[in-house]
């Protein structure tokens, strides 16, 4: 039984503090009015009291925090619900691309609420935030693996979002997630210094590839690959492409929409969020145009302009993965008969054309508005490796420019 043993007064607008004892000990709690609904000020205002602090100065502060919800004519909740609870209706409330959500929900499931999902919002702190990502680095992975960078940062974002939105709806008044003094989650740098080698053909390399799968396996999927290759465009995107978006007469094909593949049949905007149109090679659009009327002796309706390019037979849209799926066993094809030519994967295809342009002495600038990278700084992050040739050739030219 509680016994209420001291009692400080403040005036009605400004709270009241309280002290009474329990079992464990003296315990301080707060009262104050609030406003029944900000939104309709003419419901009146009720009693709010929270309990439960070990000192007077910790209910004070609390109090003052609550004094400024009021001021600002924010919400109060009775019971803080815990970041479980209160994440599950965030993911539920938002409307993001299917591919954005399944990342969202992933690492909201697999390492925040393990770890801190049983927390009341307003009990999650800075050092707890930090420690859950030094856990998640060392091992937050299966049968304590450590995590990626990649993936702890990813996480962070996805805390972050959760608890700026807790803020908004006043259960919180700062974000631990957001304290850079004492959180610190991985970095771009970390991440770059985590990624892997990346795995390109040289020209010869692809130019076997080619010849090998159209002559040779006589391959069904050889437009596919060709164009992936020619463009340097995402999987996704090349799958998307309908026979309205190439422009025979001026060799141009315009990227409108990407294969989505969190949801099977569904596409979606470009990743870089808008359409791009590109120019291409005279081989290309007269293998494309090839393909063209050999879909239309299948049927009709595969060459009219809203059919897939690279669609099945019946129309329907090919799914990204399992045509990732397709490239691994023709990898596996292609080893056999070109036991020199080393496997990649299909998204290397890109990095495989980017980088030959770029060794070509491409502008950066072209490349970049042909993989549709949101700026030239992505470009040359992930193409730095090919930085050193650039300069060589550069000095080379400049010198054979004076002399």
């Amino acid at each position: 039984m509680m016994k209420q043993v001291e009692k400080r007064s403040r005036r009605r607008g400004k709270g009241s503090l309280q002290s009474y004892t329990t079992k464990a000990g003296l315990r301080w709690r707060f009262q104050l009015w609030i406003p029944i609904d900000p939104e309709q000020p003419e419901l009146g205002e009720k009693k709010y009291s929270r309990g439960g602090f070990a000192t007077s100065d910790e209910a004070d502060d609390a109090m003052q925090e609550a004094i400024l919800k009021r001021k600002n004519d924010e919400k109060f909740h009775g019971v803080t619900p815990t970041l479980a609870e209160y994440g599950a209706d965030w993911l539920d409330a938002l409307t993001l691309e299917p591919s954005t959500m399944k990342g969202y929900r992933r690492q909201f499931n697999n390492y925040l609420v393990p770890h801190l999902g049983a927390k009341p919002l307003d009990k999650i702190t800075g050092p707890a935030v930090g420690k859950l990502y030094k856990l998640l680095r060392e091992r937050g992975g299966k049968d304590g693996a450590p995590l990626s960078a990649n993936t702890v940062n990813k996480t962070s974002i996805t805390l972050a979002a959760i608890l700026d939105a807790a803020m908004e709806d006043g259960f919180i008044v700062k974000n631990p997630a957001r304290l850079k003094k004492i959180v610190k989650a991985p970095t771009g740098r970390d991440i770059r210094a985590e990624r892997e080698e990346m795995v390109t053909w040289t020209a010869e390399q692809l130019k076997a590839f080619i010849e090998w799968d159209r002559d040779v396996y006589e391959d069904e999927l050889f437009p596919l690959w060709f164009t992936l290759a020619r463009t340097g465009m995402r999987r996704g995107e090349a799958l998307a492409l309908q026979w309205r978006d190439l422009d025979f007469k001026s060799g141009r094909i315009s990227i409108r929409r990407a294969a989505d593949s969190a949801t099977r049949g569904r596409t979606k905007v470009p990743k870089s969020g808008g359409a791009r149109v590109i120019d291409a090679d005279a081989q290309l659009m007269t293998t494309l145009k090839t393909l063209k009327s050999t879909r239309g002796g299948i049927a009709l309706d595969l060459a009219r302009p809203t059919a897939f390019i690279f669609g099945h037979d019946d129309g329907r849209l090919r799914d990204p993965v399992l045509i990732s799926n397709r490239w691994i066993r023709r990898m596996a094809a292609a080893n056999k008969a070109l036991p020199d030519l080393p496997r990649i994967p299909l998204h290397a295809l890109r990095h495989t054309h980017a980088t030959l342009l770029l060794q070509l002495g491409e502008s950066p600038k072209v490349v970049q508005e042909r993989l549709g990278h949101a700026s030239i700084s992505i470009t040359m992050d992930i193409y730095s490796h090919v930085n050193p040739t650039m300069q060589r050739a550069a000095a080379d030219r400049f010198a054979a420019l004076l002399e």
